[in-house]
């Protein structure tokens, strides 16, 4: 039985540009300050205006704070290279940034619908007028953050940032929206309405994070690739036989990893790796691949585990 380990073309070891990484860290950064701003702006003008949709949207942007450090530390991290103790690397500390940060923002939503159902019940007057100007303000640092990371929003991290910022701007143009309804109608219930409907499009988000990034965590098969694909595509290099225990997964975004067993008829170690380089290179090209580690073993039953046999001619 014979082991060959090897790394179809790519990024070395499967790294992912670091220009591109520290780009979206200073992003990150600003984010983080003009942020912080804008939640003192809103407590301080929700109280003003006795408005809990504004309060509301404070304490979801105040959820962005740990949610922006740690992805920005994440990001930092990403861009470090494998140790002795971390043989991968850091790639995964931003899916794990992601999962933390949806199970806070999915708290802090059914904080925000429970405190704005309590007011739809006790509605208070809402000075319309500073709910206006401070969602214009929350309107374009929100948007502003959101287009500035949309250009990353394949990493899931960073997707994370992406799409609380878009949950956020929409809720500031609901918010703007809303004051107005307030000032020409003098409808009471509108405000909490808005806190209710903020919540539940939060929640409904972070969910969506929360099934991915576990998925990731309990090491699923990437939703982009089909198992019975990949084997299919691997029986057809030429000399392949058969092929099993077959494990695929996500070491971080858009990098994907796999082991197998792949039986081949006997023949010098020259030819074998040959077909070793025509099995990474149909995974590197089909199914984007980088990282495998493939066994070679020779004529004899099929070990257990999934079992695919070459179809016959």
């Amino acid at each position: 039985m014979m082991h060959f380990h090897a790394h179809a073309t790519g990024h070395p070891h499967g790294f992912q540009n670091h220009g591109s990484h520290e780009g979206m860290t200073g992003v990150l950064g600003v984010a983080i300050v003009v942020t912080l701003a804008l939640v003192v702006a809103e407590i301080l003008a929700g109280y003003a205006s006795h408005s809990i949709a504004l309060v509301s949207d404070a304490i979801h942007n105040l959820t962005d704070m740990p949610m922006l450090a740690v992805s920005w530390l994440a990001a930092r991290w990403a861009m470090r290279p494998p140790t002795p103790e971390k043989t991968y690397g850091y790639h995964r500390s931003g899916i794990l940034a992601a999962f933390v940060n949806a199970m806070l923002v999915a708290a802090v939503a059914v904080f925000v619908i429970y405190e704005s159902a309590q007011r739809l019940r006790h509605p208070v007057d809402v000075r319309a007028g500073i709910m206006m100007w401070i969602a214009l303000l929350a309107l374009a640092i929100n948007g502003g953050i959101t287009l500035a990371v949309r250009k990353g929003r394949r990493d899931l991290n960073l997707r994370t940032v992406w799409i609380h910022n878009l949950g956020d701007s929409l809720s500031n143009v609901a918010v703007f929206g809303g004051a107005l309804a307030i000032r020409w109608t003098g409808t009471r219930w509108i405000d909490p309405a808005i806190g209710i409907a903020i919540g539940a499009m939060v929640l409904w988000s972070a969910t969506g994070i929360l099934r991915e990034s576990t998925h990731i965590l309990l090491e699923g098969l990437p939703r982009s690739i089909l198992l019975e694909e990949v084997a299919a595509s691997v029986l057809r290099v030429e000399g392949v036989q058969e092929i099993h225990d077959i494990h695929i997964w996500t070491l971080g975004t858009d990098l994907f990893a796999l082991s197998c067993h792949v039986r081949i008829t006997d023949m010098h170690m020259e030819e074998s790796e040959k077909i070793l380089g025509r099995i990474n290179e149909v995974l590197a090209h089909e199914f984007h691949i980088t990282h495998t580690t493939v066994q070679f073993e020779r004529a004899g039953p099929p070990d257990a585990g999934l079992y695919m046999p070459k179809p016959a001619n």
